[in-house]
């Protein structure tokens, strides 16, 4: 007999489209793809107003894991590449979309993205990717002022944080709430290395510390890790959280509690905010050329 063993990493991959809006009338139709290291997303947008979008893990191809994820998002909408009048693609695989009109960075894209979700008075955004973790600054137009990116490293990442779900058989969306189901925070773990923070969870393990308490541990050194890089940057409000990790409470209550502020509610998936500020910027471009 063969055992499959779970995959508790694997988060949800999903599409949606808004069923109120009808693309044909729409005069403005563009779309933004992020082909990041672990995620990519594709977003579509009708007058600079969301419409469809996908988020899907990304393969080893990145061209065939942008066409796959903007196939995903036009999927049951009767759209084709050629009815979007510009395409922006970005994220570390950017430069092979092969469908994209333009490549602009992931920095510049997540600024414009969480303009969108969040409103016009943020200023401070922690963009929590795969494989990086980002702060920036912009100004009321979503315009990045300045920006500062952690080290290359999985820890304080969501690899780390699926890691970590392998490693103590928790699904990657139950991490969050069962690392506060702990009655008194424990010291971090390490916080520098992924492989260095799985040794000493296993050590605590054997030690006879809970499976929520190893959990509160490496959030809380997750926390730290990238509040580091805020303090770095400087903090001025409003704060806003982007990517996949926004969606973890375990770590966004602790980085709250970290820095003593809150951050700004998310009115859309946070996992998007690349390919909608992508999407965005497509729609400038469009305008700015007359031309559709």
């Amino acid at each position: 007999m063969v055992f499959e063993k779970k995959e508790y990493w694997r988060w949800k991959e999903y599409n949606w489209k808004n069923p109120d809006t009808d693309w044909r009338k729409a005069n403005i139709i563009t779309a933004g793809v992020d082909v990041g290291s672990v995620s990519s997303q594709a977003v579509i947008m009708c007058d600079g107003e969301l419409y469809a979008y996908s988020t899907m893990r990304t393969g080893s191809n990145s061209p065939n894991s942008a066409l796959n994820a903007i196939n995903w998002a036009m999927e049951s909408t009767g759209l084709s590449l050629d009815d979007i009048h510009f395409k922006v693609g970005t994220g570390y695989g950017r430069v092979n979309i092969p469908f994209a009109d333009k490549a602009i960075t992931e920095i510049a894209c997540h600024a414009r993205g969480a303009n969108y979700m969040y409103g016009p008075t943020v200023r401070t955004i922690l963009d929590m990717g795969g494989q990086d973790c980002k702060a920036i600054h912009c100004d009321e137009k979503g315009k990045v002022t300045s920006f500062l990116m952690n080290d290359k490293c999985a820890a304080g990442t969501g690899r780390g944080m699926e890691v970590f779900a392998d490693l103590l058989n928790i699904s990657i969306e139950e991490v969050g709430d069962r690392s506060l189901q702990v009655e008194k925070e424990p010291e971090p773990v390490s916080s520098t290395c992924v492989v260095f923070a799985k040794s000493e969870a296993i050590a605590l393990l054997r030690s006879g510390w809970s499976t929520e308490k190893v959990l509160a541990a490496y959030c809380l050194a997750m926390a730290r890790r990238v509040v580091s890089l805020i303090e770095r940057n400087g903090m001025e409000l409003d704060f806003a959280i982007t990517g996949g990790i926004a969606k973890n409470d375990g770590v966004v209550s602790r980085i709250e509690k970290e820095m003593g502020v809150k951050a700004l509610k998310p009115k859309h998936d946070t996992q998007i905010a690349g390919a909608l500020g992508a999407a965005l910027f497509a729609k400038a471009l469009v305008e700015k050329s007359g031309e559709k």
